[in-house]
């Protein structure tokens, strides 16, 4: 059991699943070919599972891999709570370098579809945050891309003015540099 709920930008879907509580904890169906397919229109196989621990304050990304190497995730917190955010990157798209944001947390189970054609990034709000991702398409370094987190074209507000980044994030491209290779 899923509720759909489309995201302003095409494609994006955030996906409610039914949290199963009682006195033990909880219970939730995190991934299911056959109804995630047919309810939300997830179908592709996944290739890869990745999960990471961060620290409250830190910023990954904006991620994503270049054709033919794109990938699809399926994102969720599994511990703690993230400002996800996801930039249109698909060219010819009437919502092309337009942003979505949502929170999603460890507690609401709440997951998000971020399709092909969208860099990915995420803030961390808690220490010890926990987020997992299904990938549709392996790690493929010489596809890797970053947008840089804080391009001005993008008016993306994280709520923090010197998050915690890597070398690679902090050497991200803008999206009139990246723009030519998409």
């Amino acid at each position: 059991m899923m509720e759909v709920e489309h995201a302003p930008l095409d494609g994006l879907l955030v996906l409610r699943p039914k949290v199963f509580r009682d006195d033990r904890g909880w219970f939730i169906e995190s991934f299911n070919a056959a109804t995630f397919g047919a309810a939300a229109g997830i179908g592709p196989r996944f290739a890869q599972d990745n999960e990471s621990c961060s620290q409250a304050g830190v910023v990954r990304g904006l991620h994503f891999q270049a054709v033919p190497h794109a990938q699809g995730k399926l994102v969720r917190v599994v511990k703690g709570a993230v400002l996800d955010v996801c930039v249109d990157i698909r060219r010819g798209s009437p919502t092309f370098g337009q942003h979505f944001k949502i929170l999603l947390d460890g507690e609401e189970k709440v997951m998000l579809w971020v399709p092909e054609g969208f860099a990915h990034g995420f803030r961390t709000l808690e220490n010890d945050t926990i987020f997992s991702y299904k990938c549709t398409a392996p790690y493929h370094p010489p596809s890797e891309r970053t947008l840089l987190w804080n391009d001005p074209a993008l008016a993306i507000d994280w709520g923090i003015a010197d998050p915690v980044l890597s070398a690679k994030d902090r050497a991200g491209l803008t999206l009139a540099a990246l723009a030519p290779t998409l």
